[in-house]
């Protein structure tokens, strides 16, 4: 699948990258059909070449997360933005995963008082009739 995605460019303190098009498999290094644009990320300056890019996604291209939230910013493309870190997905579902638990325990936890109770209570009539 053709992918449109960032390819570094620069040196380590001077950090700018290039929008490329390639196979999604394909490493960034590597070559690339099409250099579409660059993208400097200290100024926060995006040069692209808006037809050139939705050429490609009408070919059913695709992008990465950061280039499409990239070009929706930019208004080249219209769509929702979509969260690119993957920690925060993880740390969602964990909250889901602690929500839900204490919910089942403390039912569980109100179930077996009220059946200790029981059992006490039965407990003391037998001793009584004895």
């Amino acid at each position: 699948m053709l992918t449109i995605r960032l390819s570094r460019r620069g040196k380590s303190q001077q950090i700018a990258y290039r929008l490329i098009i390639s196979e999604k498999a394909r490493d960034t290094y590597g070559k690339s059909l099409e250099i579409l644009g660059s993208y400097d990320p200290n100024s926060k300056k995006l040069e692209a070449k808006a037809d050139r890019i939705k050429y490609w996604i009408s070919k059913g291209a695709g992008t990465s997360t950061t280039v499409n939230n990239l070009l929706i910013k930019n208004g080249i493309i219209e769509g929702k933005v979509i969260k690119a870190s993957k920690y925060k997905k993880i740390e969602a579902k964990e909250e889901d995963k602690k929500e839900e638990k204490p919910d089942n325990k403390e039912v569980k936890v109100e179930e077996t008082k009220e059946e200790v109770k029981e059992e006490t209570k039965a407990k003391e009539e037998k001793s009584a009739k004895a």
